[in-house]
């Protein structure tokens, strides 16, 4: 239980309260193919006549690729980085839970597992691939199936996306990333190899990750990117700093990752939670126990609004991304269905401008603590 703290004149545990009840009301419609706001639910069947539900009323586009407003990112289902590897059966009801709820953008990378991501998410997806978006990532060398740095060379992205194809159960991937930069590699090459695999079908779509302005720029005048996928969140908010900025002007989609913080934004962690050593929360600066202190006032602001939109912090914070740019779509990360019919309720929450404006002059009074600086936003990570 998190320490009681007066929350606009309510207290933590009214405010988990109202957001239970209200999460409650929205899952169940959700779960029956439905939604409170303004995105109805219709079916749709594919070829083997398997019928799936998708969200008719919005739909974002990614440059050219349209996907649902709310994407599923894969990664903590076999990775391990932040829960033990979950049963693959498991994993794969999950994903093919996500279809039936309106999800077409599906988020995975040969580095998570490493390779076994992949494996359940091509599993999953394969009786609906031609109703969903499958994006993968590229950019690492591997050694006994254990990641010993970047490697971007043409030769070895091209090896890279041969064996995404065999794990995803595919013969072309929607939106390929290079998950992070090779130093060693001009990103030219890198774009110029993704455009030849285009050409050539295995892709359909460029994607990067978390590249600054410039190389942006530069990898775009090679092969047009879909989509740049970076951490944002009402906690870290370096793409603020001209990065969203450059993919409006270029007309590149923004993906999300790590939207509700690995966590913290959906309410998991106080001020007392602790992380063992083996734990990857322990290696994230904002998750020291210093540094929790002074962010649980940026949870209970974000607490605050939950209870005045009738909704749960997470499903806020998932709100405000969507309301900060249409390109935006957010990838949570989870294990579990009702988790996920969480997530999706954030489609329905709408802020007026005036509401955006009084939610961002009261969270930029609050210093995060353990986040990164905005001048880090010009440099490849």
């Amino acid at each position: 239980m998190n320490k009681d703290k007066n929350t606009s004149g309510l207290h933590a545990q009214d405010t988990q309260w109202v957001n239970r009840r209200t999460f409650l009301s929205r899952s169940a419609l959700i779960g029956a193919g439905l939604t409170t706001g303004s995105s109805a639910w219709t079916s749709a069947k594919s070829n083997n006549n398997k019928t799936v539900n998708s969200p008719s009323a919005e739909k974002r586009m990614l440059g050219s690729l349209e996907v649902s407003p709310i994407g599923l990112g894969c990664m903590s289902m076999t990775s391990g980085h932040y829960n033990p590897p979950r049963p693959k059966k498991e994993m794969v009801k999950v994903v093919r839970g996500a279809v039936d709820r309106g999800v077409t953008l599906f988020d995975t990378a040969e580095y998570y597992g490493p390779f076994t991501n992949e494996e359940v998410v091509g599993e999953a997806l394969k009786p609906v691939r031609d109703q969903v978006v499958v994006s993968t990532k590229f950019g690492f060398q591997f050694e006994n199936t254990q990641p010993t740095g970047r490697n971007s060379k043409p030769e070895h992205i091209r090896q890279a996306v041969d064996g995404m194809l065999k794990r995803l159960q595919t013969d072309y991937i929607d939106l390929l990333y290079l998950h992070r930069i090779d130093p060693e590699v001009p990103i030219e090459d890198v774009a110029g190899t993704v455009s030849e695999l285009i050409k050539e079908g295995k892709a359909r779509h460029f994607g990067v990750s978390e590249l600054s302005p410039k190389t942006l720029r530069k990898a775009h005048a090679v092969q047009p990117i879909t989509a740049l996928q970076s951490q944002y969140s009402l906690v870290e908010r370096v793409p603020e700093n001209q990065i969203l900025d450059t993919c409006e002007a270029l007309g590149i989609g923004f993906v999300p990752w790590g939207p509700v913080c690995r966590g913290f934004l959906a309410d998991k962690f106080n001020e007392y939670s602790r992380f063992s050593e083996d734990s990857r929360h322990s290696e994230v600066p904002y998750f020291t126990p210093e540094a929790l202190q002074e962010n649980m006032k940026l949870l209970d602001l974000t607490r605050a609004w939950a209870v005045r939109k009738e909704a749960t912090p997470a499903q806020i914070s998932l709100a405000w991304l969507l309301a900060q740019k249409p390109f935006i779509v957010p990838i949570p990360g989870t294990t579990k269905l009702h988790h996920l019919e969480e997530d999706l309720g954030a489609i329905d929450i709408k802020f007026t401008a005036d509401e955006l404006e009084e939610f961002r002059n009261d969270f930029s009074r609050i210093e995060v603590v353990g986040v990164r600086s905005a001048e880090s936003a010009l440099t490849d990570q």
